[in-house]
């Protein structure tokens, strides 16, 4: 084994059965899941250092929750707490923290959306109050809202530590024999005349008999060399740290996760873990980049657009700035996943994951699939909604179900 951290690869190996790249949230869950079935014949490879801050797969908290509007997403959101509940008994480390979930609105803003959850909860039988001004400020004191505010509330929802899963995930991958390739890029991929999957990077090219790509913003920068596009929208968001001084009322025992549809925009918060503070955002609120464009700097209209919000509905809530943090969204035109093969082109032994910037929740159940279909050819679990041949991915004049950077709200409520 090389005696290097950024590298754990065995000396002068050059093929595995298996190759993930992309070793950010889905990423490291299949090198994980991978990891434990095929043991040492995985490798991951990451174009960054482990645990950076570059993508989307970063942070201290993101949601997970079963109010979706959606029946693919309450099937799944039961899925995913098992999953990670698979990971932190393996680990022996709390990745998962349940909180309880609202998803708010004005009356007669968005009570469409508002029923949408409602009714699809009620399809799945999945326990949730309807609460009314009144009762949401007896529940949650914290709360100071008008007559006009709807709630729903689901107990079970929770939030998911990024930073804790990322590192737990390579670990237990490292640990069942998987290498890791750090800061490694990688410039493109084809077939060699054994048949294989060659992975030509910047430290040299790698074989395997399949291959897993969950590179975010870069996917098409992966996958383009065999022919594949997938039609993505690259956007840097932000979410706000706030150091409130009445940080008792705001722990994860006392006030659950939201998100607040208005017409405008999506507004979702975390209360504190991970540092003192709590934490707000705005759902593709941001500018469209790309992966090479993007910028670290934080936007001070959409800071100050969050905290103004939040600071209406739940004023003890807000304090002073601690820190904004940057990541990259990159969006289908629906926004919604893509978990597929690349068998259109002749390559149906590389699958691929689009997280369409909200994937974070199911990351280690997306990494589990994405191994069973490298292994096994096929899944468990029903992902037919999340096809690359369906419309918004196959049909080059479809309208993306979303707006940014002031052309409008975002329209597609996740």
């Amino acid at each position: 084994m090389a005696e290097s951290r950024r590298t754990w690869c065995d000396e002068g190996r050059t093929h595995f059965e298996y190759i993930v790249v992309g070793c950010g949230g889905i990423g490291s869950a299949a090198l994980y899941w991978l990891a434990k079935r095929a043991k040492a014949d995985v490798l991951g490879i990451e174009q960054f250092e482990l645990g950076h801050h570059n993508g989307g797969s970063q942070d201290h908290s993101r949601t997970i929750r079963l109010l979706y509007h959606n029946d693919r997403y309450t099937d799944i959101g039961r899925h995913t707490i098992q999953t990670w509940r698979e990971v932190e008994k393996e680990s022996g480390v709390q990745l998962v923290y349940k909180t309880g979930g609202l998803t708010m609105c004005r009356r007669g803003e968005m009570d469409l959306i508002f029923e949408e959850y409602a009714t699809a909860m009620d399809r799945k039988n999945i326990k949730y109050e309807r609460l009314d001004s009144e009762a949401l400020m007896k529940k949650f004191p914290q709360f100071e809202v008008g007559k006009e505010v709807m709630s729903l509330y689901q107990p079970d929802a929770a939030f998911v530590d990024p930073a804790m899963s990322n590192s737990v995930h390579t670990q237990l991958a490292r640990g069942y024999g998987a290498s890791i390739l750090a800061n490694t890029s990688v410039l493109r991929v084809l077939r060699n005349e054994n048949g294989q999957i060659a992975v030509h990077t910047t430290k040299g090219t790698f074989t395997c008999r399949r291959l897993v790509v969950a590179a975010g913003a870069w996917l098409n920068q992966v996958l383009g060399s065999i022919g594949v596009h997938i039609p993505i929208t690259v956007s840097q968001e932000q979410v706000t740290y706030l150091g409130t001084p009445h940080m008792k009322e705001f722990t994860k025992d006392k006030f659950p996760i939201f998100t607040f549809h208005t017409p405008y925009c999506d507004f979702y918060q975390m209360p504190v873990h991970g540092n003192a503070a709590t934490k707000i955002g705005a759902d593709a609120c941001g500018e469209v980049v790309t992966a090479a464009t993007r910028t670290f700097t934080p936007n001070p209209e959409l800071e100050k657009l969050t905290m103004d919000f939040m600071a209406s509905i739940a004023p003890k809530f807000v304090g002073p700035i601690v820190h904004t943090k940057t990541c990259l969204y990159a969006m289908t035109r629906d926004r919604h996943y893509v978990i597929d093969k690349c068998d259109h082109v002749g390559f149906p032994d590389v699958v691929f994951c689009c997280g369409a910037g909200n994937a974070f929740k199911f990351a280690s159940l997306f990494g589990k699939i994405l191994s069973e279909m490298a292994i096994d050819g096929k899944t468990q679990y029903d992902i037919s909604g999340f096809t690359k041949n369906r419309e918004a991915i196959s049909n080059p004049n479809f309208k993306p179900l979303f707006r940014i950077a002031g052309d409008g709200a975002n329209i597609a409520k996740l």
